[in-house]
């Protein structure tokens, strides 16, 4: 009974810590809606060069102008939640200052803590921002999505995840500061190479063989293009599910090297700050 009673208690505490980030975020009103303002003239933009494209070829890697559409829209929705374009994060922060020794004193896991803090986070700019990006790119260019219930259900899914493996990412990157003294460069160019290879500027199935092979190797595609496929409707079926099984897989191995560079971090912390 104690130790049933002991997982309600823990449950409840990140229930908490989602709700705390819902709402810390959700207080940026103008932010929010300067990153809607942001999201939907990219979006215009994107959605027009990758139009005429698939007018002027009638096909356009396999997509079509209904599919594309909804591969733009979708991603401009996603990128508030997924924090490509993100400055330092909180942890980053306190590593830089020395907070993160509290971190380590507190009853509740530093890895968990602040990902439950993320998702709600990312819930509070998901609905005000990505939402209303895909209303615009369908009222304006038409998107082709599903006519049924199961890839909005799976699609769902698998954005949690991707949102999950996108902080675990930036969570990884920002466990650097307890080896360095300036992160950015290192920011920088995961924000460079994720936007890419994650299928932002073009979906990963028209890259070149090779570089898609590089690009499947990474967590990337499994933030971006694998919400959008399986959410759109472009992937169903088994296919689909291998698609969910794979972020499942990054989720755990991005999980496991946080903890272990976490681990890492926190026994030189020790050994150099008593």
């Amino acid at each position: 009974m104690g130790a049933a009673l002991a997982r309600a208690d823990g449950i409840e505490v990140y229930r908490r810590l989602v709700v705390a980030g819902f709402r810390r975020q959700a207080r940026y009103r103008m932010a929010m809606f300067a990153g809607l303002a942001t999201n939907c003239v990219f979006g215009f933009v994107r959605a027009a060069v990758m139009m005429a494209a698939v007018h002027s070829a009638g096909s356009f890697g396999g997509y079509t102008a209904g599919t594309m559409g909804a591969y733009v829209w979708l991603s401009q929705g996603l990128l508030g939640a997924l924090q490509f374009m993100a400055p330092a994060t909180d942890l980053m922060e306190r590593i830089r200052n020395g907070d993160v020794a509290i971190d380590f004193l507190r009853p509740v896991d530093v890895q968990f803590s602040y990902m439950a803090t993320d998702l709600g986070r990312a819930a509070a700019t998901i609905l005000p921002r990505g939402v209303p990006s895909v209303l615009v790119g369908s009222l304006t260019f038409g998107l082709a999505l599903p006519t049924t219930v199961g890839p909005y259900l799976l699609g769902a899914a698998s954005i949690v995840l991707a949102v999950m493996i996108s902080f675990l990412s930036l969570f990884l990157v920002g466990l650097v500061g307890f080896w360095v003294v300036e992160t950015r460069g290192v920011r920088l160019l995961y924000q460079t190479l994720g936007t890419f290879l994650a299928g932002l500027f073009v979906p990963v199935h028209m890259f070149p063989a090779w570089l898609r092979t590089i690009a499947h190797a990474t967590p990337f595609p499994s933030m971006l293009q694998a919400p959008i496929d399986v959410f759109s409707g472009r992937i169903v079926g088994m296919p689909a599910l291998e698609i969910v099984g794979t972020q499942v897989f990054w989720l755990l191995l991005m999980g496991t090297l946080g903890r272990i560079a976490l681990a890492a971090g926190r026994r030189k912390l020790e050994v150099q700050g008593g």
